[in-house]
């Protein structure tokens, strides 16, 4: 019987350890560790995980608006460790704003920079305008 995810077929990965690698996706956990997990190589894990980000991006801009209550914050990735600043600003980091719907969806975009003029399109319209939004407070979500 032929899987029915291409990747498994490409990959000649099992549907159950698929499943598995895109657990640990999903947990945010790193191509190295996921790699050690799997018993898979570290070049199949990233190859994967650089399928699953574009996959991801397109089906939240398939899916409506956040309502209800929603949680808002940025953040930055990149190196594990780079001389200099720190947290905002940091070379070589990339800001990442993200969407948390209490207990359901997620939405998570790049952003040129952690501005009020960045931030405020993206919020408004993945955000219906009745809907209770809780961020950290930072001077950009003012």
């Amino acid at each position: 019987m032929k899987p029915k995810n291409k990747y498994i077929c490409r990959s000649h990965i099992s549907e159950k350890k698929f499943r598995q690698i895109v657990g640990y996706f999903c947990l945010d956990i790193d191509a190295t560790k996921t790699a050690a997990k799997t018993g898979l190589t570290r070049k199949t894990i990233t190859n994967l995980f650089f399928i699953f980000r574009p996959r991801m991006t397109q089906l939240s801009e398939i899916e409506g608006k956040f309502s209800g209550e929603v949680e808002v914050d940025e953040s930055y990735f990149g190196a594990r460790r780079v001389r200099g600043k720190r947290s905002r600003g940091a070379s070589g980091k990339t800001p990442v704003i993200g969407l948390l719907k209490r207990g359901g969806k997620v939405s998570a975009q790049v952003v040129k920079n952690c501005t009020r003029s960045q931030l405020m399109p993206i919020i408004r319209g993945k955000v219906l305008s009745q809907t209770t939004v809780y961020t950290d407070g930072w001077k950009s979500y003012a």
